[in-house]
């Protein structure tokens, strides 16, 4: 019979579990780098797959990593990703077309070698090459996700927070519409009336 003693250390034990996942990066980019050192530092993955075009800086992005893990594999080509949960893509608002064709080739190896993935993806245009990325894959709605106004929604609570003094997690504003220049900022009437008394 457990006693209540023992209770707490075997739920803690129990949660202490060797994610088993595999997330893959592709794009050892500003982002994607950041997404890899995310992962790696909150232990999400129990695999972590690196993959560009560029061979060299791919190296030299694994050595700056500096942690000697067997979790990071690498390479230029797409069977490192084989069997990955996650996916992660990279690039600029104003490089739709040239991106629609690099996700041409991405999206169809990715799925080859992962056909139960969810992808996430942050490349830019994200809302265009969200919904191109899921006619692509195949994959049913709820397996292909943009990071969409996310980051703008974040940074919209801090200057809430700088303008009226409003804790960023109290804030209730959002920025909705395509990530970039067309977005809108939505927020409550009371934080313009407050804004405006200021």
């Amino acid at each position: 019979m457990e006693t209540l003693k023992n209770q707490p250390i075997h739920n803690l034990l129990k949660d202490e579990r060797t994610p088993q996942n595999k997330i893959t990066v592709v794009g050892v980019g500003a982002v994607g780098m950041a997404c890899a050192i995310s992962i790696l530092m909150k232990d999400l993955a129990g695999k972590l797959a690196l993959v560009d075009v560029m061979e060299d800086k791919l190296k030299g992005e694994m050595m700056d990593l500096f942690l000697r893990t067997p979790k990071i594999i690498s390479g230029k080509d797409y069977n490192v990703t084989a069997n990955s949960k996650l996916q992660q893509g990279e690039s600029h608002l104003n490089l739709v077309q040239h991106n629609i064709n690099i996700f041409k080739f991405i999206i169809p190896n990715v799925v080859k070698h992962s056909q139960n993935c969810t992808l996430l993806i942050v490349s830019n245009p994200v809302g265009i090459l969200t919904y191109v990325t899921w006619k692509m894959s195949g994959f049913p709605k709820n397996h292909v996700t943009g990071s969409g106004c996310n980051l703008d929604s974040a940074r919209f609570h801090y200057l809430m927070w700088e303008g009226l003094g409003v804790h960023p997690l109290s804030c209730h504003g959002w920025v909705l519409g395509e990530h970039g220049d067309s977005s809108v900022w939505m927020f409550p009437m009371c934080y313009v009336t407050s804004w405006l008394l200021r």
